[in-house]
């Protein structure tokens, strides 16, 4: 990985000077808030998303849906949503969102018009080539250049005739909710079977099965690595977006980190959500983690525990878990990852790289990271435009002196306010 350009934008990490003692109120999902949306415009009639989280990634996406016709409009700080009217040429902006730049265009294949899709520069790096390539094989017009990357076009004709298609979705598992998202409105629907390495983040595909069975899809997961969406109509449904349980991480790491004790309100006792491993994850690390009447509160231990983890199914977790490890006292391997490579940066390589330059003794491997026990000291901890990178440079200011994080603004993608909110967490304010 080059090294970054300088930055002016360097924000000391707040640290504790003793256990703390926080409730913590946390914004929206964004993985719920852009399913609902898009949902939303593709339904049969108008609905509500209430609680939506209002984010870069967010509102990219109630973007997107806008320029294609979908009308969007707040309501009392929910946003209330008109299907889209597909009459029309539209641009998009994926920014760095993956779930715009991979959710968006199979949809788009509904509109009458030609959409256009770019995005920020990293964005061009991101995979997206198996998606096109299987929306091309359904009947939707793609013109990539040959690049299967952005930017790209698709040139919708008002339907899509859809069908079954094989995928390999093992770099992404957007890949297949982006197409099960919108097959109820194809033709035939469509029937997605995986071939390949294991399915990355697979609670975010049960995600998609439950919304769209929320909205009276059919939807046929009975065979491991096929999805089969039946056409029909998508029901109007209103949404309530549960907190945002992987934007989590850092709070309930500054209770597992200082030996103190954090509440996070309003966890769901059952969720799709990949960020509730982080119980399970947080008390193999020696913290006491409680769930009782809508509150999980976790209590850090006098000296956090090395793990041994795979994972793959909540990869988006690791760089907050590679932080926690970087201050245990026995070693961590961290497995199963190899597809965070692509996501808005190569988190393996820079998780490796700023830790490293914090004093961390970090073995790169091809799916993950080894991580023992070393002194660590302060310095500039680079986020590489990555909003899981910036959460990783604050745990890592809980128990170090002098870290300055890079560009923390970038956690603006999916928590406004991050830095904020943070202070008031770390020194005593409830966020």
């Amino acid at each position: 990985m080059s090294e970054p350009a300088p930055s002016p934008d360097l924000w000391p990490a707040p640290r504790p000077r003793d256990p703390v003692d926080r409730v913590v109120s946390l914004p929206g999902s964004k993985s719920l808030t852009n399913r609902a949306l898009l949902l939303a415009a593709i339904a049969d009639g108008p609905s509500v998303v209430r609680r939506a989280l209002r984010s870069r990634d967010t509102l990219l996406m109630a973007g997107a849906l806008s320029a294609l016709g979908t009308g969007i409009a707040d309501q009392d700080g929910d946003w209330a949503v008109t299907p889209a009217t597909w009459d029309r040429d539209a641009d998009v902006d994926c920014g760095l969102a993956g779930t715009v730049m991979r959710f968006v265009p199979p949809v788009a294949g509904l509109a009458d018009g030609t959409v256009g899709f770019d995005g920020d520069p990293h964005m061009r790096l991101r995979p997206v080539g198996q998606m096109l390539a299987a929306l091309g094989a359904l009947g939707v017009r793609i013109d990539d250049g040959g690049r299967g990357a952005l930017p790209f076009a698709v040139h919708g004709s008002g339907s899509v005739p859809g069908g079954t298609i094989t995928i390999d979705a093992s770099a992404s598992s957007q890949f297949v909710s982006a197409l099960l998202l919108a097959g109820a409105r194809y033709d035939h629907g469509v029937d997605v079977r995986h071939v390949g390495k294991p399915v990355p983040s697979l609670p975010h595909i049960e995600m998609t099965v439950q919304m769209l069975r929320r909205h009276g899809v059919e939807v046929d997961d009975a065979d491991a690595n096929r999805w089969a969406v039946a056409p029909g109509p998508v029901a109007a449904v209103d949404h309530d977006i549960e907190p945002d349980l992987s934007n989590a991480a850092p709070f309930l790491a500054l209770g597992a980190a200082t030996g103190g004790r954090v509440t996070v309100t309003d966890w769901p006792d059952r969720t799709t959500q990949p960020g509730d491993e982080l119980r399970r994850i947080l008390a193999l690390m020696g913290c006491e983690v409680t769930l009782a009447g809508g509150d999980l509160t976790v209590v850090g231990p006098p000296r956090l525990s090395g793990v041994d983890l795979d994972l793959h199914d909540v990869g988006e977790l690791t760089p907050a878990i590679a932080a926690l490890c970087a201050l245990a006292d026995s070693p961590s391997h961290l497995r199963g990852v190899a597809h965070i490579r692509g996501h808005e940066t190569d988190r393996i390589t820079a998780l490796a790289t700023e830790l490293g330059r914090l004093g961390a003794e970090v073995t790169e491997r091809e799916d993950g990271l080894s991580i023992r026990p070393a002194p660590l000291h302060g310095g500039v901890f680079h986020t590489y435009a990555d909003h899981r990178m910036a959460h990783a440079g604050v745990i890592l200011g809980l128990a170090v002196d002098d870290v300055l994080v890079e560009d923390v603004a970038t956690t603006s993608k999916t928590f406004p306010d991050f830095a904020a909110a943070w202070t008031r967490a770390v020194h005593g304010e409830a966020s």
